[in-house]
């Protein structure tokens, strides 16, 4: 799974996808994350040529006023047409999905995220910032409004990082062992470790005795009951 990602703060992600789990799937090369900043793909302004860091904008006021800046359309278009110029199946473009982040978008979910994991090779995620990006750029590009949950972010960064980590956990391989996926079976939301008995305070807290048990059957009746 490739996973390119259309953003302004691509160094915001390197704290997440470099540790752990997703560290591990790249390194494995069972995912790919690249970044393309449609800063990039601003026009040097002729007041700004010969700089060593030219002022490149890419915000401007909205039509019909209101307050703060919005994205322009054409840097992000060209952002995208770069990626899809990346993608592992250019000619089969069934394979590659790109999603348009919103709060007002179809609410992502873990179904989502396997349908995703079998059915595309490349996923292309546009961050959006300010008051968001120039509706145009979805008259150019077929593309889904995808929600993360019923709230408003800064960005659409932390969407984006909830997503390649939900989807990229649907793919063999990245977890080590398959059978690791807590919703492909029995488990419940509170989990037991050793030691048995724990002491904080004058007070003991122990793990429940069913765990104890071995009774495999009543053990899964206990997990079905605090089911993800």
């Amino acid at each position: 799974m490739n996973f390119h990602i259309i953003t302004l703060f691509g160094d915001s992600f390197d704290s997440y996808i470099n540790e752990s789990i997703l560290a591990r799937a790249q390194k494995e090369k069972k995912i790919k994350i690249s970044f393309y900043n449609p800063r990039d793909f601003v026009p040097i302004p002729k007041s700004q040529k010969g700089k060593d860091k030219p002022y490149l904008r890419l915000d401007d006021k909205p039509y019909g006023g209101g307050p703060g800046m919005v994205m322009q359309a054409l840097p992000v278009i060209k952002a995208i047409e770069k990626a899809l110029s990346k993608t592992k199946a250019k000619k089969n473009s069934s394979k590659t999905k790109i999603i348009f982040l919103s709060p007002s978008g179809k609410q992502f979910d873990t179904a989502y995220a396997k349908t995703a994991a079998k059915k595309y090779t490349d996923i292309i995620i546009v961050c959006g910032r300010y008051e968001g990006i120039d509706a145009r750029i979805k008259k150019v590009f077929k593309m889904e409004d995808i929600s993360v949950g019923p709230f408003v972010l800064t960005g659409g960064e932390l969407p984006a990082m909830l997503m390649i980590d939900s989807i990229a956990r649907q793919i063999e391989g990245v977890l080590g062992n398959f059978d690791s996926l807590e919703e492909s079976r029995i488990s419940s939301s509170d989990v037991y470790t050793r030691p048995e008995i724990i002491a904080y305070k004058g007070k003991k807290y122990k793990v429940p005795k069913v765990l104890l048990s071995g009774n495999h059957k009543n053990i899964d009746e206990w997990r079905q009951k605090g089911s993800i």
